[in-house]
């Protein structure tokens, strides 16, 4: 069977199978459709504005390093005058950290910007592996998110930077939903789906008000960044955390690739979802910056746990699956320069009487302002709002008494002031960072024991 041509530029031939639209393309095309639809992302929501200095969570991985060379090529081609700098967080774990972080420091010097290096041992006292030694590796990742979050904030208030993107794609917005589904915690659904979150404030010592918090890759697969960092022959750091098996998100992850291998679409679908069900929770917001307006920040505790896990909070997923696809893309190469590649074709499966093939598949996040062409074809993504109506929740308690609630009765909103010891953004007196090292310094010994000779 002759090879398919691109789907764009009907010249070339397809190399690629975008899991997310079903439409294959050339290396070129898609490269190009990948960046313009980024772009409609960005400037649908108004992400950002001329001028604005950006501060691009790094951690060696596959989507701070395509998030980076993205946006750093968008800001020439659209002259949109952004000031880029890398902001890179050393957990301290040994093995792993250190060598991303070369990764880091190499793309930093390839594309020219600026790079901010903060430590958990600087900024806490305690290493990542210190932590581990003491409480152990369950439950380790609780202390890293914390950590990590904080630490972000505080390297953007050592840069002068208002605005923090992450690499956050897809796959992670909806393994964060399905581990809030899991743990029945819909409250969290608004700031884990939202486009853009923030701390929210007006002022607060040591500059952590106002940080804004955005996710450009939030409609991308992960399949799709590793294809775009592969093509584009990025550098990147692709080992998984030591410490993130024992983290909840394995399994949430693990949830949605089945589903992906299945229909390929779920992933999308389970975000749009996700956001859908955070409008029905009242007072929680929701919104993936998927309109032709302004997204506003959706005000988040400044320790929530929305980031990626253990090994997502720059974004970044588990190493297996994407290095799987790796070694697939290099042996699809090898077999085109050697003439040995074949293609397969199943019929399609038949179901309900229904056609389930994946020919000419469009799914996506909703059109943006600006259409993702490529070569004059049109790539937009197809939408979905279905009506919106407001869910009342009825507390355990309220449900065995039989009471009722009233609909409009909206539930009471966290008010964010000052962690009364570091000055840290946080709903507590006392903020969860504060918390946990005060755990660990009492249970750190204070004193030395020292051994004395036998005459002493």
């Amino acid at each position: 069977m002759p090879p398919h041509p691109c789907e764009s530029c009907h010249t070339s031939r397809a190399q690629i199978l975008r899991p997310s639209t079903g439409i294959r393309l050339c290396a070129p095309c898609f490269t190009l459709a990948f960046e313009t639809e980024t772009a409609a992302t960005i400037t649908s929501s108004s992400l950002f504005h001329p001028g604005e200095r950006i501060a691009i969570g790094a951690s060696g991985g596959k989507d701070s390093t395509v998030l980076a060379s993205v946006l750093q090529t968008l800001n020439t081609r659209y002259s949109w005058g952004l000031e880029l700098v890398l902001l890179s967080i050393d957990e301290g774990i040994a093995g792993y950290r250190d060598h991303s972080l070369e990764a880091v420091k190499r793309n930093a010097e390839v594309l020219g910007l600026p790079l901010k290096i903060l430590g958990y041992e600087e900024l806490y006292g305690w290493s990542m592996d210190a932590v581990v030694a003491q409480v152990g590796r369950k439950g380790n990742c609780t202390y890293c998110g914390v950590f990590r979050r904080q630490a972000l904030d505080r390297g953007a208030a050592v840069l002068g930077v208002r605005h923090v993107v992450t690499g956050h794609n897809a796959d992670d917005v909806a393994e964060t939903v399905v581990m809030n589904l899991l743990r029945g915690d819909l409250a969290r659904l608004g700031r884990g789906t939202s486009l853009v979150t923030g701390t929210g404030g007006t002022g607060g010592e040591g500059g952590f008000a106002s940080v804004k918090r955005s996710k450009p890759l939030m409609w991308a697969y992960g399949k799709e960044i590793v294809m775009y960092a592969h093509h584009k022959r990025l550098d990147y750091f692709s080992t998984e955390c030591i410490y993130s098996p024992e983290a909840f998100r394995g399994s949430a992850r693990t949830l949605i690739k089945n589903l992906e291998r299945i229909r390929p679409e779920s992933i999308l679908d389970v975000v749009r979802s996700g956001i859908d069900m955070a409008r029905l929770v009242p007072g929680a917001g929701g919104e993936g910056g998927s309109g032709s307006q302004r997204v506003e920040a959706i005000p988040r505790d400044a320790e929530d746990d929305t980031g990626g896990g253990c090994s997502g909070g720059n974004g970044e997923d588990a190493g297996g699956e994407m290095a799987r696809v790796e070694e697939t893309l290099r042996l699809n190469e090898r077999a085109e320069e050697e003439g040995t590649e074949t293609e397969i074709r199943l019929p399609a499966k038949a179901v309900n009487g229904q056609r389930h093939d994946r020919d000419g598949l469009h799914t996506g996040p909703p059109a943006a302002a600006l259409p993702a062409t490529v070569n004059g074809q049109n790539h937009d993504r197809h939408t979905h709002t279905p009506d919106i109506a407001v869910v009342p929740i009825r507390t355990k308690q309220e449900k065995k008494s039989g009471r009722k609630t009233a609909g409009d009765k909206l539930l009471p909103r966290q008010r964010l002031g000052q962690c009364e010891r570091c000055g840290y953004l946080s709903s507590q007196a006392v903020c969860k960072a504060c918390m946990l090292l005060e755990g660990l310094n009492k249970a750190r010994p204070r004193t030395g024991i020292e051994v004395r000779g036998a005459g002493g």
